[in-house]
């Protein structure tokens, strides 16, 4: 099992950027692939971004161009850079982690999750 716990969440406005941090134990991320979600009030949890153990990145249309996924390997972390952030993007943001190789934007493929924190974006 791997346990994840994200950092870095709060408030900012429109057009802002957070750093986002989703520090592992328990195992190490060296082989896994780490990604991102996030989850508004009523709405499904939503693809972000992921990164492979390869470093290979893949990025939701809407994000790609203004967020950046990185991990340290040497640190068992992974971020999320957000830029010019946008009142829409306000969610619950999770970080979680899996084994697979396969092409997926699916939650429900991703077998660890950690507890999310928030981003609010707003004036």
């Amino acid at each position: 099992q791997v346990q994840l716990v994200e950092s870095g969440g709060g408030s900012v406005q429109p057009g802002g950027s957070l750093r986002l941090s989703c520090a592992a134990s328990g195992r190490t991320i060296l082989t896994y692939r780490m990604g991102w979600f996030r989850q508004a009030p009523g709405k499904e949890r939503e693809f972000v971004s992921y990164i492979s153990a390869g470093h290979r990145t893949v990025y939701a249309d809407s994000v790609l161009g203004r967020f950046s996924i990185s991990r340290d390997n040497g640190k068992n972390t992974v971020y999320l850079q957000m830029n010019r952030l946008k009142p829409e993007e306000t969610a619950v943001y999770y970080c979680t982690a899996d084994q697979s190789n396969r092409a997926t934007r699916r939650a429900t493929d991703f077998g660890s999750w950690g507890q999310g924190t928030q981003v609010t974006v707003s004036s």
